[in-house]
């Protein structure tokens, strides 16, 4: 596969990378390891995986544990402060099944308070200065949903590569942080191509994605299939104007408003499935309301005790109204499963 420099750093990595959340849902845990092995044994060499992805790290260590060498390992940390992120930074070296990571990155720096945290005097991004002195960690990096912020700490010079949402819909980052990084040498890690996996084009999304001056795209990947259907995606070249219009069409169904299921939001007080809910028009208006069953519904019945505390919008990294969106979205189904006469 083709190789491209990561930013300034001695990283070459493939063009088309591993987002290691959707592999931490498979059944099977050798299944989920399989997955990853075939990612290697057809050229990806860009793994990126975080602390808070429940048991991709462990996946991901066992799989390319007798690969290491040829693979470049990018995990995080969502701690503000050096005790968490010691503790996390162990955690991963024995969970993955090395010594050293590649890039380890500061996970969803959201405002300029929890950026002043991470390069504070004495911390964290201090600390890991020392683990990369002592060869435990090759470079640092951060990741974000925020333009402003994610810009701020590129601006600093500080980190050797950014991480940000960009795909056909979400496109700002062209316009301000990519020349930016590029001016500085940072590395562009693109995340969320298919825009949380929303997108019905994915192939035309992956080759829009790589046509644009990125380092590295991060699809997530959960089966063997996803794997080639990526990699067939990536070695076809510039997207043509039926596929352009195709995404184009995407753009205009989905709108700029969208739950990209990262989960983030989760777990709700009330023990409302908040991002289902608010992915679950689009996601059965694509997939057929036949698949609807007695459990969404008792899903949407929950979503109506939504108490309005707001904790799912302090989490989710996109601002996403989820207060508002999660009741009006479960009315909204419940009036559909009458309306069409569903007994699921």
């Amino acid at each position: 596969m083709e190789k491209t420099p990561l930013g300034k750093t001695d990283l070459r990595v493939t063009r088309l990378g591993f987002g290691g959340i959707p592999i931490q849902t498979v059944a099977g845990h050798d299944e989920a390891v399989a997955v990853v092995r075939h990612a290697v044994a057809r050229g990806i060499n860009f793994f990126d995986t975080a602390r808070g992805y429940t048991v991709s790290e462990e996946i991901i260590g066992e799989a390319l544990e007798a690969h290491r060498d040829q693979c470049i390992i990018a995990t995080k940390t969502p701690s503000r402060d050096v005790d968490g992120v010691a503790r996390d930074f162990e955690t991963s070296l024995s969970k993955l099944r090395t010594t050293y990571v590649d890039l380890y990155q500061f996970h969803n720096v959201m405002d300029d308070d929890s950026l002043a945290k991470v390069m504070a005097p004495g911390g964290p991004l201090e600390y890991l200065q020392m683990e990369q002195r002592r060869g435990r960690i090759r470079h640092i990096g951060l990741t974000s949903h925020r333009l402003e912020t994610v810009v701020k700490a590129a601006s600093t010079g500080r980190f050797a590569t950014v991480q940000f949402p960009f795909n056909y819909i979400e496109d700002a980052a062209a316009k301000e942080l990519y020349p930016l990084a590029h001016r500085l040498g940072l590395g562009v890690i693109a995340m969320k191509p298919l825009a949380g996996g929303v997108m019905r084009n994915t192939a035309a999304a992956i080759r829009w994605v790589l046509s644009q001056a990125i380092d590295v795209a991060i699809p997530g990947m959960a089966s063997i299939d996803e794997v080639e259907a990526n990699l067939k995606a990536a070695a076809a070249g510039v997207p043509g104007p039926d596929e352009l219009a195709a995404l184009e069409r995407d753009r205009q169904e989905i709108g700029p408003t969208f739950c990209r299921r990262c989960g983030y939001c989760i777990p709700c007080p009330e023990g409302i499935q908040t991002n289902f809910i608010a992915s679950s028009e689009l996601f059965f208006k694509r997939s057929g309301w036949g698949r609807l069953t007695k459990s969404h519904v008792e899903t949407f019945h929950k979503g109506l005790d939504c108490q309005a505390c707001r904790t799912c919008e302090e989490r989710c990294p996109y601002g996403l109204p989820l207060s508002e969106m999660v009741p009006a979205i479960s009315r909204r189904m419940l009036d559909r499963i009458n309306g069409l006469g569903l007994k699921p």
